[in-house]
């Protein structure tokens, strides 16, 4: 059963796959906290396409796999980063994604919210940029979904100053029809957006965001931050306006964010949610009892494989999601919209594969061996 993997150095280390996975149950709805998973897409293996051309999805194993989250009891964040939204998946394709998804959540159920961008237009004018961010709002309004309104590249590049910003948002907020949720992605996520809200000095940018926040408390449901800063997010959770929820989009800390303090929570917007899914379920249902320590016992051990999957370059963590959904059996290849299959090394690889098993994530560790025999088998290493 020993499996040989490859290390950094270059090496090749023994490694006994688990024969079983970690025994998991479904249950009510969450009651203590609102959890989304930003959700992955799967692409087509068999379409003639580059990298450079429009995505090609298969739109039967992405649905499945979002019905496998709701099946869980978790939201989908839909056409977010974790779904290669500027990396690969273009606004075409982001639309297509959301009015299908959403459709899929009124068919069986499931909470769906959709990402509000500007990535229809590479750059432009304030003007176009409000026009692009309209019409994407438009979109996911008319699905159905619940907006999120995403950090904008374009923005980033045309706003001269804090005032950009608070003139942009409050515009959108206005005109919106239902609160949203407003989503801080940091440059580890995204390098164009360096300097997002009018400032790289983050003290600053809080205060930018806050100010937006403070000045539609009414049309704001919430916000998803991704700083991989806990006691930043903690300190803005604790200054936002009665009824606001935060969303943690902190990838490394999100175990003490969720379980929260004397002083409040973070509910939970999270791509590791992807791999996670079944087992972050599960961890929640236990803090609805008001087990902390239960809670803490099963997502704290997770923490390692996420900081592994989210390590610099942060914004490739969309092949490790991509590599353990095959892996557990979620689709039938490892291919990605743009190729970005090849983003990570194997030793990468083989260290995913190591962490995802020893937590037991892989319903079938039999077939997730075989696959990653395969991929050995194909970069040259023989068991």
């Amino acid at each position: 059963m020993t499996i040989q993997l490859p290390d950094a150095t270059g090496g090749l280390r023994a490694y006994d796959p688990r024969t079983s996975p970690l025994p998991l149950t479904t249950g009510a709805p969450f009651t203590s906290r609102t959890v989304f998973s930003a959700a992955h897409v799967v692409a087509d293996p068999f379409a003639d396409v580059s990298p450079d051309s429009p995505a090609a999805v298969d739109w039967d194993a992405t649905l499945a796999f979002r019905r496998h989250l709701w099946s869980h009891g978790l939201g989908v964040a839909e056409a977010m980063d974790t779904a290669q939204r500027g990396m690969g998946l273009d606004w075409a394709g982001a639309s297509e994604l959301i009015r299908r998804s959403a459709a899929e959540a009124k068919a069986v159920g499931g909470r769906i919210a959709c990402g509000v961008g500007t990535d229809q237009i590479a750059s432009g004018t304030l003007e176009e940029v409000r026009a692009a961010y309209e019409e994407q709002l438009a979109l996911v309004e008319e699905s159905g979904a619940q907006p999120i309104l995403m950090a904008s590249r374009a923005l980033a590049a045309a706003a001269s100053g804090p005032e950009d910003y608070l003139d942009v948002y409050g515009h959108l907020l206005r005109q919106s029809a239902e609160p949203v949720v407003l989503h801080w992605l940091g440059p580890m996520f995204d390098p164009a957006l360096e300097g997002y809200w009018g400032s790289s000095d983050l003290d600053a940018a809080t205060e930018v965001f806050l100010e937006v926040i403070a000045a539609h408390p009414d049309k704001v449901e919430g916000i998803k931050v991704s700083l991989l800063d806990a006691q930043r997010e903690i300190d803005i959770r604790r200054r936002l306006p009665q009824g606001v929820r935060c969303y943690t989009g902190d990838d490394f800390n999100y175990p003490e964010l969720i379980a929260g303090d004397e002083q409040g929570f973070s509910h939970a917007l999270l791509g590791i949610f992807d791999p996670l899914g079944p087992l972050a379920a599960e961890a929640v249902r236990v803090l609805d009892t008001g087990d902390v320590t239960g809670f803490r016992t099963l997502l704290d051990p997770t923490v390692e494989l996420s900081r592994h999957l989210f390590q610099t370059p942060t914004r490739f963590y969309k092949t490790g999601v991509v590599f353990l959904a095959w892996l557990a059996g979620h689709q039938e290849h490892f291919t990605m919209v743009g190729g970005l299959q090849s983003a990570r090394s194997l030793p990468h690889f083989a260290r995913a594969y190591e962490l995802a098993d020893g937590l037991g994530l892989f319903p079938d560790p039999k077939l997730a061996e075989e696959r990653m025999k395969n991929l050995l088998a194909l970069y040259g290493v023989t068991q």
